[in-house]
């Protein structure tokens, strides 16, 4: 094989399109340039992102020990709403959640398959609308902590929808909402004690993806089950190789997962 190594997110670059980079042991590979070339992808076992044992990945490319001991993985990643730092308050490490929910948090809205409201540390954007293959993004918040995004994000997720058809993104099909009548129209329902954040001025971020053909009927490839898969790379959008045949290969999703990759 002519590299190889252990899988985390692609690192991107905003421009016109989006550069992705994609890091193995001793290589790191501009993804852009594999773009109508054939790829072959081999499964070669497992390594913890944490730990770094060869025990089978449990979720976010952690082992199951630590995907339930470490600070990055607790709750309130995925529901900001839970955040406690600002209270003095531990989860699991509380100098970790004071230093990530202690800073300027973004809550914006995306449109990739359709619009959603969302949340972010403001050092994550453009990042996040990119890895969520998001066409189009607009900040309409910006609180001084986690905590205060996700009350607010509850609040407006009655009204919006809080996920991403992936499907529906990878084919390239997001409707044709404008985000600042969005913006508007939430500005009703944002909390009375976070309404003195609110953004009336930014403009959409518009992103444009590496993607020469985009899949139909996107089927998702497990390689771990496969062991093996070769394919012509046809585009990158999200975290997402699309390929010739409609296959799809979620980087993100298979983080911990140690790879072979041949060119060709």
């Amino acid at each position: 094989m002519l590299y190889q190594g252990v899988l985390t997110k692609m690192e991107t670059e905003l421009s016109e399109p989006v550069q992705y980079f994609l890091v193995l042991d001793n290589d790191v590979l501009n993804m852009n340039q594999l773009l109508n070339k054939t790829i072959t992808l081999s499964f070669e076992g497992f390594e913890c992102l944490n730990c770094g044992t060869n025990s089978p990945i449990f979720r976010q490319g952690f082992c199951k020990s630590c995907f339930f001991e470490l600070p990055q993985t607790a709750d309130w990643i995925m529901r900001p709403e839970l955040s406690k730092a600002h209270l003095n308050i531990e989860d699991r490490d509380l100098e970790y959640e004071k230093r990530v929910q202690l800073q300027p948090h973004i809550v914006y809205l995306a449109n990739s398959s359709n619009v959603k409201v969302g949340v972010t540390r403001k050092t994550q954007v453009p990042t996040r609308w990119i890895d969520q293959g998001a066409q189009q993004a607009l900040e309409i918040m910006e609180v001084p902590n986690r905590y205060l995004a996700g009350i607010t994000e509850v609040a407006l997720k009655k009204h919006i929808s809080d996920k991403t058809n992936w499907r529906e993104m990878l084919k390239g099909t997001n409707k044709d909402d404008k985000l600042e009548v969005w913006r508007q129209r939430l500005s009703n329902y944002i909390p009375e004690e976070t309404k003195s954040f609110f953004l009336v001025k930014q403009k959409p971020l518009e992103i444009e993806f590496p993607v020469c053909q985009y899949p139909q009927k996107p089927k998702s490839l497990n390689l771990k089950k496969t062991g093996k898969f070769s394919g012509v790379l046809k585009g990158i959008k999200g975290q997402y190789l699309m390929f010739e045949d409609n296959t799809v290969f979620n980087i993100r999703g298979n983080e911990g997962i140690v790879i072979g990759l041949d060119i060709g």
